[in-house]
């Protein structure tokens, strides 16, 4: 309890030194605020990162949100009656594609009876991609389905953190902030990965989990930076912002950190009444609402909203 305490008095000392001004926040159209000048670097890594970074700055500025019907008039979200929905990312492209650590899987697609699909941004951990992103944004906008996004915000390398910590709006003097700074341009990378495909999503959910290959560190307070540099990246850029996870993968990775924003609840390979019976307040995460329950079964990935939930259009667009 000791070591989770110290999560949430660094967390009130991070966000202290932010704007909480609500005008502060660009549109999604604007341009991030300005951020930090890294020291120019020797190391060609380093050097090689920090142009990615300004690129991904400079894209997520630059690109058009992309256009979507703004209204969710589907007679299946209404009334909240639990909705059927999926999730689908890089294990659903063509075999062999993405980063060696994550090689893609061809996993079937959705079942026609998904009214609405979540889509992963990333290619497992930050700053990768989702390699086919683009095409399953056209398989959506083709059965004219509701869309969300969601993104694995991960543990930042030695490298990353040397090159984006001093990009953003945290204090990039210490530790704490140059890490919030690193979530904070992961966000902005998706930002610019997500225009570029064209998926217009009013949120984007933070998948926080243990990440093979990319573990988190054992300093549940330097996981939590990342974490609210990263919600802060995606709110900075007009987004609403969630949380997947389970109550136990989250505090395994940040402690008591408490966001309150919405969640969607993960429950593994159970069934669709187990991912309904983690809409209840036993299965909290980190203090805000329950949105969705996921479950997994042939090879798919499911999901259901919650109970009463009937506005969908705060996290998906219509297409």
């Amino acid at each position: 309890m000791i070591r989770r305490a110290a999560v949430l008095v660094a967390a009130v000392a991070l966000l202290a030194g932010c704007s909480s001004d609500p005008e502060a926040a660009p549109e999604p159209s604007a341009s991030p605020r300005p951020t930090a000048v890294v020291t120019p670097t020797a190391d060609p890594e380093a050097a090689r990162l920090q142009a990615l970074a300004q690129l991904a700055e400079q894209r997520a500025a630059e690109l058009p949100v992309p256009t979507a019907t703004a209204s969710v008039t589907d007679p299946a979200t209404a009334g909240g009656r639990p909705v059927l929905g999926a999730d689908i990312g890089w294990p659903q492209c063509p075999e062999g594609l993405g980063i060696p650590e994550r090689r893609t899987l061809g996993r079937p697609m959705p079942l026609p009876q998904a009214r609405y699909v979540v889509v992963g941004l990333t290619n497992g951990p930050g700053f990768t991609a989702n390699p086919c992103l683009a095409d399953q944004v056209a398989w959506i906008r083709e059965r004219h389905l509701l869309a969300a996004a969601y993104a694995v915000v991960s543990q930042p390398s030695e490298e990353q953190v040397a090159a984006y910590g001093g990009r953003g709006p945290f204090d990039a003097a210490t530790d704490l902030g140059a890490l919030a700074n690193a979530g904070y341009q992961q966000a902005l990378a998706n930002v610019a990965t997500m225009r570029a495909a064209g998926l217009a999503s009013p949120s984007v959910w933070l998948d926080v989990e243990h990440v093979p290959d990319f573990e988190w560190s054992d300093d549940l307070t330097a996981n939590a930076a990342v974490v609210q540099g990263s919600a802060r990246g995606y709110t900075d850029a007009g987004y609403a912002v969630g949380v997947y996870s389970t109550p136990l993968l989250w505090s395994d990775v940040v402690g008591d950190l408490a966001l309150r924003v919405p969640e969607w609840r993960a429950a593994g390979q159970t069934s669709q009444e187990e991912a309904l019976a983690r809409c209840g307040d036993d299965w909290m995460i980190q203090g805000g609402e329950p949105v969705m329950g996921q479950w997994v079964a042939d090879r798919r990935d499911h999901d259901v909203t919650c109970p009463g939930v009937s506005d969908l259009g705060r996290w998906f667009q219509q297409y």
